[in-house]
C-alpha cells in the first residue's frame, strides 16, 4: 500500500502542466494548410473527433484546446504562430468548423477576447 501511494506521489509530482509540447511539428507547413481547403477540412473534422486524422493533425490537435482555453501556455512561440494561423483561417474560411470547435472547446465563449488578442499577436 505504501509503494502505491509513493508510485502516485511521483506520478503527480512528475505531471508538469507546464510543460512544452514537443517541437516535432515546429516547421509544419501551415501555410500549404491554409492555401488548401480540403485538406484543411480533414483537419477540421481531425481536430473535432469526427474524421481520421494523420499523425500530424492527431499531435497537433492536442494544441487546439490550449490555444482556446489560455492562449496556447504550453506552445513554443513557434508553435504559437503555427496555431493562431490555422485558427484565424478557420474563423475566416470555415466558418461552420469554427463554431463546432469553439463550442466544443469553449462553449461558454469566457476565453474569447484572450484568444482575438492570441491570433492578433501570433498569426503575422
Amino acid at each position: 500500500m505504501k509503494l502505491l501511494i509513493l508510485l502516485v506521489v511521483v506520478a503527480v509530482a512528475s505531471a508538469r502542466p507546464d510543460e512544452k509540447y514537443s517541437s516535432r511539428y515546429d516547421d509544419f507547413d501551415v501555410d500549404q494548410l491554409r492555401e488548401n481547403p480540403r485538406l484543411m477540412n480533414s483537419y477540421i473534422l481531425c481536430f473535432l473527433g469526427e474524421g481520421k486524422c494523420t499523425p500530424e493533425g492527431n499531435d497537433i490537435s492536442k494544441w487546439i484546446p490550449d490555444a482556446v482555453s489560455n492562449t496556447c501556455e504550453n506552445c513554443s512561440d513557434k508553435q504559437k504562430v503555427l496555431v493562431a494561423k490555422m485558427i484565424k483561417t478557420m474563423m475566416d474560411d470555415h466558418k461552420e468548423g469554427w463554431e463546432k470547435l469553439k463550442n466544443k472547446y469553449d462553449p461558454e465563449h469566457a476565453h474569447e477576447d484572450e484568444l482575438k488578442q492570441f491570433i492578433e499577436k501570433y498569426q503575422s
